[in-house]
């Protein structure tokens, strides 16, 4: 890959939490919960189905490639001390399970890993929802920064970074 990945930042303490708890009360309004892989319990079944929602979720990042086996899904998001369930929100509709928002915790910061929404739910603010609902983990984790990065075609979850106040950083 020839192309520089964008990396953003936000500074959670300034991030402005009733601005995009709308997004949070628009959500449960429609019917879609809210949740984290702690509150459902984190079993394998839970765990199969974060893997299969994370995967069809990846096909859409430009340039992504083969997805991740199971075993090495497994070993590179939940056999890592940056691990946490309390870090995975998941959006529910009803049973199904319709987006992710992972969060992995780090000495200093945390740091998005993924947010996905299945197709059919795109276009309704449920990716706001699940990184706005998920910004308590930085205070869980006594830090004040959260970071991502994204491809640079990715230009749709680039924009909603900075809609929320991620900047740019090197």
């Amino acid at each position: 890959m020839t192309q520089q990945w964008v990396k953003l930042e936000l500074d959670t303490a300034a991030f402005d939490a009733d601005r995009f708890g709308a997004y949070v009360t628009r959500c449960r309004d429609e019917g879609i919960a809210l949740t984290t892989l702690a509150e459902l319990g984190d079993t394998p079944e839970r765990r199969r189905a974060l893997y299969d929602l994370n995967k069809e979720c990846s096909a859409d990042i430009p340039e992504r490639g083969e997805f991740f086996s199971y075993e090495e899904f497994c070993a590179r998001r939940f056999d890592v001390p940056s691990y946490d369930p309390r870090g995975v929100v998941i959006a529910l509709d009803g049973d199904d399970w319709i987006g992710l928002a992972v969060t992995s915790r780090h000495r200093d910061f945390v740091f998005n890993e993924m947010t996905g929404v299945r197709a059919a739910y795109r276009g309704r603010g449920i990716s706001i929802a699940m990184k706005t609902f998920g910004m308590g983990f930085a205070d869980v984790c006594g830090v004040s920064r959260m970071k991502t990065f994204h491809h640079p075609a990715n230009a749709s979850a680039i924009g909603m970074n900075r809609t929320m106040g991620f900047v740019d950083t090197e």
